[in-house]
């Protein structure tokens, strides 16, 4: 469909989105067109069972259609391609699962940095890139809680030297500066930034064809150092960013900042990390608190 093509087009110009939520706004539209002829009248109704009996999606990706959906009719309302859209008078109610973010235990977040605790004289020349990389890597991703693929997008000119600061690319094409507060890991991201500007290229991490490291790149490092530490828990690098949220608001950081640093368009998002650390004291104070056995 026509409209489907200058609507995307039209998200992009307006409302600066990453080319990620371009791709989901266009595959939520592709999805739309197949299930229904009659576009501009609609069985809403029956594409939302559809969603929900025949693909059993869950409520979080339905959710998310239907906005897809409400801005593309309320575009081609703008357009003037209809005059009302067929969502004006329909409510919809969700089931709203909220998940608390998974995070690591100190002591595991220690394991997995003891893995670069080595001598690297002893590696061979590839062995030692690829070491410096990794530990700039996993370091970098404890240190700043910084998504992975803001980790894949880091170029060499986004490091603040004199500043010790990062400019990381977030989502919506949004930038913040993250100061480096961890000495070693600052010393581990200049180490490898001196490697980099021998190699020449604009990305910070690289794999082994030269080329900008990927998420999957990205996670299949970090396995490979959680299998190192020998942790007893499956994770994912995003448990990282998790645990550094946690603890940022457990040491006493206020909301706000923890948003900012995080790069959360809302505070709401953010707020599910004071659950956790709750949780943590709920447990540290009936296992701990000596008036318990008074």
């Amino acid at each position: 469909m026509d409209s489907s093509n200058s609507f995307i087009n039209y998200l992009q110009v307006t409302k600066n989105l990453s080319d990620k939520t371009l791709a989901a706004y266009r595959s939520d539209l592709k999805l739309f067109f197949e299930f229904e002829k009659n576009v501009k009248k609609p069985d809403v109704c029956a594409y939302i069972s559809y969603l929900h009996s025949n693909l059993q999606l869950k409520d979080s990706s339905i959710r998310r259609k239907i906005i897809t959906l409400k801005n593309f009719y309320n575009y081609l309302i703008d357009i003037e391609v209809i005059s009302i859209s067929p969502f004006q008078k329909l409510k919809f109610k969700f089931k709203q699962e909220r998940k608390l973010p998974k995070t690591l235990s100190l002591n595991d977040v220690s394991k997995i940095l003891e893995c670069f605790n080595i001598d690297i004289d002893s590696l061979s020349p590839f062995g030692k890139r690829s070491f410096i990389r990794d530990a700039a890597l996993v370091d970098l991703l404890i240190s700043t809680g910084i998504r992975i693929g803001e980790a894949s997008s880091l170029e060499l000119s986004d490091i603040l030297v004199s500043e010790k600061t990062l400019l990381i690319h977030g989502k919506g094409r949004k930038q913040r500066l993250i100061y480096i507060s961890s000495p070693i890991t600052w010393n581990r991201i200049m180490t490898l930034l001196k490697e980099r500007k021998k190699e020449g290229g604009n990305y910070l991490f690289l794999n082994r064809y030269g080329n900008r490291l990927t998420i999957h790149g990205i996670e299949e490092i970090y396995s490979k150092y959680v299998k190192k530490a020998n942790l007893s828990k499956k994770s994912t690098p995003h448990y990282l960013r998790h645990t550094f949220a946690t603890n940022l608001l457990a040491n006493g950081a206020d909301l706000r900042s923890v948003q900012e640093i995080l790069g959360h368009a809302s505070v709401a998002t953010t707020q599910i990390y004071t659950e956790v650390t709750v949780n943590r004291k709920k447990l540290v104070l009936k296992k701990f608190n000596y008036r318990n056995k008074l």
